[in-house]
């Protein structure tokens, strides 16, 4: 198969994850940049943050017409990412490739594990300024070390810390998501990485197009089922990416 053909495909599951789950599914971009279509581990995150900024704008534009972005907590909860994403950005191009692609495995798993936990129950809704930064800040790291959106840290954040309900914490996270992508994005430039910009397009094209099928897949099944089934798959994901960093050592 080709590996334009493999981008197309790629896109289009990602962007299906995105769309069903709310966030997550850019965390996949990583593991298929790097198994699927050839990239290293540094070009493989900075390309999946291009990917990230591009889907997310597209399904934040579409959050903010019905009404589910907060855009005061989300604004506050960015800010305080900004610095940290630019700062593991940068970091990140330093990293032994191994490393790398462990820490990603790790997180990975980290975060299946957590989508599997039972729903605690929800905190009244409100600004809480040293919550929503020390979150905050937390995330811009993982987004700029890792190369990921972090919908799947940012929206149980966003929901049992700052009590948003659910589909404003998803609207609310991908207005972080972009806010931390372009800082850590920033951090990286004129690294030199060779990002292979005619598999990046149409990855980024699909991916978009298959954001709006996954919002029509959401209303099938209930968002615990998808997310239980893509918590697995991403378990899944991160023991092979394990597995590889140890038979390559």
């Amino acid at each position: 198969m080709s590996a334009l053909i493999l981008a197309l495909v790629s896109g289009a599951v990602i962007g299906l994850a995105l769309g069903a789950l709310g966030g997550g599914g850019s965390i996949l971009a990583v593991p298929a940049l790097i198994y699927l279509l050839g990239f290293t581990p540094a070009a493989a995150t900075t390309a999946a943050l291009i990917i990230v900024i591009a889907t997310s704008i597209t399904a934040v534009a579409a959050h903010t017409r019905d009404g589910n972005v907060a855009w005061r907590t989300g604004a506050l909860f960015a800010a305080a990412g900004i610095v940290p994403a630019f700062l593991a950005g940068a970091a990140a191009g330093h990293l032994p490739e191994a490393a790398l692609t462990t820490a990603f495995a790790v997180i990975a798993a980290l975060a299946a594990l957590r989508m599997l936990k039972p729903s605690k129950a929800l905190p009244p809704e409100g600004i809480r300024p040293v919550r929503a930064a020390g979150a905050g800040a937390g995330l811009g790291a993982v987004t700029g070390f890792l190369g990921v959106g972090g919908g799947f840290l940012a929206v149980p954040t966003l929901v049992s810390v700052l009590g948003l309900r659910m589909r404003r914490a998803v609207g609310t996270s991908l207005l972080v998501i972009v806010v931390n992508a372009l800082a850590a994005l920033a951090a990286r430039a004129g690294t030199g990485a060779d990002l292979r910009w005619e598999l990046i397009g149409p990855f980024v094209g699909t991916a978009v197009l298959g954001a709006w099928d996954g919002k029509r897949l959401a209303a099938r099944f209930t968002g615990r089922t998808l997310q239980r089934i893509f918590a697995f798959v991403l378990l899944a994901v991160a023991a092979f990416m394990l597995a590889d960093v140890i038979v390559r050592a």
